[in-house]
């Protein structure tokens, strides 16, 4: 449809000057000196565009320095947020042996699968971004009832398959405080990690995050373990360290990895923090009632979805895979 504010209405006043155009836009009165020419007196015409400028260009050369948007360090979001730790090598044959996605591997039934997860939750966060939604979209929360549901399992490997996206940077953060374990799935050494940055305010939890030679992956280990996850995860410090790991990376996906819901307290506080949660639900293990339970103690995500995990049986024949020539 046409934009009618651009067509021009017979009889009004020619369309105003290039400088006055840009003071609209823009807003410079700010910059502007306390008497500035009269400008609009003139008419406004193509041959005297050029000629308007020339007065403005000492009340603009005058104005006072713009302010800089960059907080002092550790004092808030820095205006440009980079990650400075260090990289590693990730075994592909450590990968393999536990069963997790290889990056440029061949076409496999989990490769598939996870692709099929990430889409939804990645039009969520494209969603979010908009405007549209929950805020946060870019934060998931990887959680399961009880231990030993595979949920770490399910993050590594989305956290691989996200980051094969041609646009998008993934950011694996091991929020299980208790007992993490992303570090020995991925096979990296162990350092400071989110709870040390939330303990610490001098601690920039940027430079805690573990480069890989994945490309688009990242790691924030869990860091030393306290008796007060909880109450750190509560303070009002943990909404500053969580925007610091997204601000200014509109392409970036941040998944935590956190406690079972129901062995744990931390997961529900997570949970106010990211704007979608994905219950993992292990067949023939997880009762409904653990479910609800666990799902209204995450009630502080608006977003909750949940994923079948060690499913041996599909009634409509899903085998994903195996049209590339590979099987499970």
């Amino acid at each position: 449809m046409t934009e009618q504010s651009k067509i021009p209405v017979p009889g009004a006043p020619a369309s105003p000057s290039l400088i006055e155009r840009a003071a609209g836009a823009f807003d410079l009165r700010g910059f502007q000196s306390p008497a500035p020419p009269k400008l609009a007196e003139q008419p406004a015409t193509a041959t005297a565009a050029p000629a308007a400028t020339v007065p403005a260009v000492p009340a603009v050369a005058s104005a006072p320095t713009r302010p800089t948007l960059a907080p002092p360090a550790f004092e808030g979001i820095p205006a440009w947020q980079s990650f400075r730790g260090t990289f590693h090598t990730i075994d592909r044959r450590h990968l393999r042996e536990q069963c997790l996605i290889e990056p440029e591997g061949g076409v496999t039934g989990l490769l598939e699968e996870f692709r099929i997860v990430k889409r939804q939750l990645l039009l969520t966060a494209a969603e979010s971004r908009a405007g549209r939604g929950a805020p946060h979209g870019e934060r998931i929360l990887i959680c399961s009832a009880h231990p030993g549901e595979g949920k770490t399992f399910c993050a590594v490997n989305l956290a691989l398959s996200m980051a094969a996206e041609k646009d998008t940077e993934v950011l694996l953060v091991d929020a299980d405080f208790a007992k993490p374990s992303v570090l020995s799935a991925l096979g990296l050494p162990g350092g400071p990690g989110l709870m040390d940055a939330l303990a610490d305010p001098a601690v920039a939890v940027e430079d805690c995050i573990i480069g890989t030679d994945i490309a688009g992956l990242f790691v924030l280990p869990a860091g030393n373990s306290t008796g007060s996850d909880t109450e750190y995860l509560a303070a009002a410090h943990t909404q500053q360290v969580l925007d610091r790991l997204t601000f200014q990376a509109p392409n970036r996906i941040v998944i935590f990895d956190s406690p079972p819901v129901l062995a744990a307290s931390p997961a529900s506080e997570l949970a106010m923090h990211v704007g979608q949660a994905l219950m993992v639900v292990r067949a023939d293990q997880t009762g409904e009632a653990a479910l609800r339970d666990a799902v209204s103690i995450l009630s502080g995500c608006e977003d909750i979805k949940l994923l079948l995990n060690c499913t041996r049986f599909s009634p409509t024949g899903r085998r994903f895979g195996t049209y590339y020539g590979y099987k499970e």
